[in-house]
């Protein structure tokens, strides 16, 4: 499990530093996105996962079946709040670039930079 989040972590910081280096100002966005999806599975990978027992779940314990494992539920609710900060700050920023477009009719960067 541990070799499959840390693929899944590489693939993902990876696109996401692809997309950021791109010059269309919406593959931009997408990549921050990306890129601070993969810091919250690195924080909930960080946060380690809990040996399959009851103690850690308790309300399952009268319900059957087996223990699942679990993760610590801090790095949980943190992780919770900055996907949904992240979800309101993708949205505002490509409002903003909408804006951009009606402005300059491009979302090239280096355009939008200007000369150099």
């Amino acid at each position: 499990m541990t070799v499959v989040l840390a693929a899944l972590l590489g693939s993902l910081f990876a696109f996401g530093t692809f997309l950021l280096l791109r010059r269309d100002l919406v593959a931009v966005i997408w990549g921050t996105a990306i890129v601070s999806q993969g810091a919250n599975l690195y924080l909930l990978t960080m946060g380690g996962f809990v040996e399959a027992s009851f103690d850690a779940v308790p309300v399952l314990a009268t319900h059957g079946g087996e223990a699942p494992q679990t993760t610590d539920p801090v790095v949980q609710a943190l992780v919770l709040t900055a996907i949904v900060i992240s979800f309101g700050m993708t949205a505002f920023a490509l409002v903003m670039t909408y804006r951009v477009y009606e402005e300059h009719n491009t979302l090239d960067v280096f355009e939008l930079g200007g000369d150099r």
